[in-house]
């Protein structure tokens, strides 16, 4: 049994992170601004992660194993984490992204199409952080996202107090209408209405991972020992047309495609750029992946039943 403290945990792989570290028997303190309340048997502690003091005086005396951090974007919400956690926990993981390794958003070292991207292209240990730019804007954050998480991951692997991890995950799939951000409910509403989807013109391959597969893994690393950051993916990139061929296969529909003209933003999982990940090191540390078509099937009939987002 150990302590662990849950930063977010409110919803989707968040809220199954929770519910199976309880029930492996851990103590489970979940933080978070009040929205949604934690299953029966997890300490609560309602707070805005933002507001250090408020923090620091939430805490209280509690001391924890590990923190699991899942809802941190930036080199600010970082530093605060950094100084209220540093003395009360050993060890300290992060939910990352795919994304920080998407070469439109910095310039990283080019990996060939259909070499899976290491870990070592970014190296948070090596990576800038800079904590003076407008992070606090909403829309200076959405427009840099995978800077602020690569950052975040810096000023925590700098941190003195304690052991960092992060998790760096793929595309999360599956659970219907749990999956919040709408992407493949997107593809099956349009596939099964006959809309066109829009891609580009050699797609090429990304990486998902089934949200249960995400929570197992999300546990597995909140007890083990390892440092730095692993890949998050199921086995078995697929491209926009793959994923396609499978919604085609369930709603008995053919995808219509149009291919996006040059500077056309794309349908989600269509990409003109490669950055999709290896899980070689996870496999190695002893974490064993499913295969994306063993579920993918599954997750895309839930999504039938899922109305499209309409922010997507």
């Amino acid at each position: 049994m150990q302590r662990i403290c849950i930063i977010g945990g409110s919803r989707y792989f968040g809220k199954l992170l929770v519910k199976r570290l309880r029930d492996a028997g851990h103590r489970v303190t979940v933080i978070n601004r009040g929205s949604t309340p934690p299953p029966a048997g997890v300490e609560h502690l309602v707070v805005d992660r933002n507001d250090e003091t408020a923090l620091t005086a939430a805490l209280d005396s509690r001391t924890f194993d590990v923190v699991v951090d899942q809802v941190c974007y930036t080199p600010v919400q970082a530093a605060i984490a950094v100084r209220a956690f540093a003395g009360r926990t050993r060890r300290y993981v992060m939910t990352s992204t795919i994304e920080v390794y998407d070469p439109a958003t910095a310039a990283l070292p080019v990996v060939p199409p259909g070499t899976p991207v290491p870990e070592e292209n970014v190296d948070p240990a090596a990576w800038p952080a800079v904590v003076d730019l407008p992070w606090h804007d909403d829309a200076y954050l959405q427009a840099h996202y995978a800077e602020g998480k690569r950052q975040a991951e810096a000023v925590f692997a700098r941190a003195d107090g304690f052991a960092f991890a992060s998790v760096r995950s793929a595309h999360v799939l599956g659970g219907g209408v749990q999956e919040f951000t709408g992407r493949l409910a997107h593809y099956v509403g349009r596939i099964g209405t006959g809309e066109e989807v829009t891609v580009h013109a050699q797609a090429l391959p990304t990486v998902f991972i089934h949200y249960e597969e995400l929570a197992d893994l999300l546990l597995w690393a909140a007890t083990a020992e390892f440092t730095g950051p692993v890949n998050a993916c199921s086995d078995g990139p697929l491209d926009v047309r793959d994923l396609g061929a499978v919604i085609a296969a369930q709603a008995g529909r053919e995808p219509v495609y149009r291919v996006v003209g040059a500077g056309e933003e794309a349908s989600p999982f269509s990409f003109d750029r490669h950055y999709a990940m290896s899980n070689a090191r996870a496999k190695e540390l002893g974490f064993s992946f499913s295969r994306t078509a063993d579920w993918l099937p599954g997750a895309v009939a839930e999504a039938l039943t899922t109305e499209p987002s309409p922010t997507t």
